[in-house]
């Protein structure tokens, strides 16, 4: 990859690191009763329209968020961590393919903010939950998200991780609060798309599939276990981000998730 691409890259992968450090502070905020909110990738776009040259961050968000989308569809179609052409191989490039699609509506989304054009925001998402296979979606969709949840604690604590980041320059105490920023993180995003993934399902068979989003699994979290164990997993989130944005800073970091 050109030193450009792999510029793009980084700045792509060190957004979504953004992305979720916003979503974990707002949602700890909120679970400790300091203000915030229970969070998810749209409310980021809400809380960053808001702040001083609000307008200018959600260009750049956009941007950086098209840097990630690009990073996906790289590792998707050109295969630069050699996965091996097995079906295990083929479905991990189709979920970076996915991956990469879905932060392109998020940076659509985010630019559509810009313009001022609200009525646009949800309506492709909200559109596919009203119409007659909605119920059969939600279903697809919760089992690909408890999957997915399944596959992010085997990141968080499988051999693999650890030797990814050992691998790199970093210092050694530096390598051990990468480790634990990744197995935190990693653990978070697990336990809140398995979460959503049930959501998803459960609503789907209810035959009331809507669309749902981080927030709702936070509020799930909120009500069945506590406030305390909110404030745990969302930090967790904000322990992702501060990982990514390390990964964004090492290139050998960034071959991986």
């Amino acid at each position: 990859m050109s030193s450009k691409r792999e510029k793009f890259a980084s700045f792509g992968i060190a957004t979504k690191g953004i992305v979720y450090f916003i979503i974990g502070a707002l949602t700890t905020l909120a679970a400790f009763g300091y203000g915030g909110e229970k969070s998810s990738s749209s409310t980021v776009i809400d809380f960053i329209a808001q702040q001083l040259f609000g307008k200018v961050l959600l260009v750049l968000l956009s941007i950086g968020l098209l840097g990630y989308v690009f990073w996906r569809w790289y590792q998707a179609f050109t295969n630069p961590s050699e996965i091996e052409n097995s079906f295990k191989g083929t479905v991990k490039r189709v979920a970076y393919f996915i991956s990469g699609v879905l932060y392109g509506i998020l940076s659509y989304m985010s630019l559509k903010t810009v313009l001022g054009s609200e009525s646009g925001k949800k309506s492709f998402i909200s559109k596919i939950f009203e119409s007659e296979y909605a119920i059969i979606i939600a279903i697809l969709v919760g089992v690909a998200l408890v999957g997915k949840g399944v596959y992010e604690f085997y990141q968080a604590y499988s051999g693999k991780f650890k030797e990814e980041v050992e691998s790199t320059s970093l210092p050694a105490k530096t390598q051990g609060l990468v480790l634990k920023f990744g197995k935190v993180g990693y653990t978070s995003r697990g336990i809140v798309a398995g979460l959503l993934g049930f959501l998803f399902i459960k609503a789907g068979f209810s035959s009331n599939a809507n669309k749902l989003s981080k927030s709702d699994a936070f509020g799930f979290i909120e009500n069945e276990f506590g406030g305390l164990i909110l404030g745990v997993v969302s930090l967790g989130l904000v322990g992702y981000g501060i990982f990514m944005m390390v990964k964004a800073k090492y290139s050998s970091l960034s071959v991986g998730q």
